[in-house]
């Protein structure tokens, strides 16, 4: 949206002038409007530039500009583009190893995105996909109310995926564990772990 014009950069000759709190002060020629702006201090802006006279009202421009910027930036909020994270994890994985992914994925959803959780199998552990629904479930239970499954868990080659959404209203706090929670899978080998944090297009 462009810039109003305001005082001198006013073009018309006549507008029909509003007064500081809104009443109708009639037909005015632009130089006496102006004039009337600076008895009060205030800025002549032009608000309705098709009508004929164009509509100005007394106003500070520069409060207004602020609040225009306020409205924009409200309004980019409720439009966010919503990306998909991707969160990776190994069938064998250790317990501090899984708190910190499900508290990236925690982030994620609480910041609007949704996450795309992808278990990579290798070699023989595709034959046992119950180990990577293990992981999943505990991911889930850890997540609580703040979640939701938009897709299923599902096998796709060696991977197998589930997206997560976040809930409507989610509870920042309540849904979190503590740290010591026992509900995480514990490998008896070392983590084997990757994290990504890039949009997924």
């Amino acid at each position: 949206m462009s810039e109003p014009r305001y005082n001198e950069r006013i073009r018309a000759r006549e507008v029909r002038l509003i007064g500081p709190d809104g009443s109708q002060v009639g037909v005015r020629t632009t130089a006496d409007a102006l004039v009337l702006a600076r008895e009060l201090d205030l800025d002549l802006v032009e608000v309705a530039p098709l009508a004929n006279p164009p509509v100005c009202r007394i106003m500070d421009y520069g409060k207004f500009r602020y609040e225009e910027a306020q409205k924009a930036k409200e309004s980019r909020k409720k439009t966010t583009h919503v990306t998909v994270k991707e969160v990776k994890f190994r069938p064998k994985i250790g317990k501090g190893d899984f708190d910190t992914k499900v508290r990236h994925m925690r982030d994620f959803l609480e910041d609007g995105h949704k996450v795309k959780v992808t278990l990579q199998f290798r070699g023989r552990e595709v034959a046992h996909p119950e180990l990577g629904a293990k992981i999943l479930d505990a991911a889930l239970e850890q997540l609580g109310s703040l979640a939701k499954v938009e897709t299923q868990a599902r096998l796709e080659g060696r991977n197998m995926t589930m997206v997560l959404s976040p809930d409507k209203k989610p509870a920042k706090k309540s849904t979190e564990k503590s740290a010591d929670d026992t509900s995480a899978p514990v490998a008896e080998s070392g983590p084997e772990v990757e994290i990504s944090t890039e949009d997924n297009e």
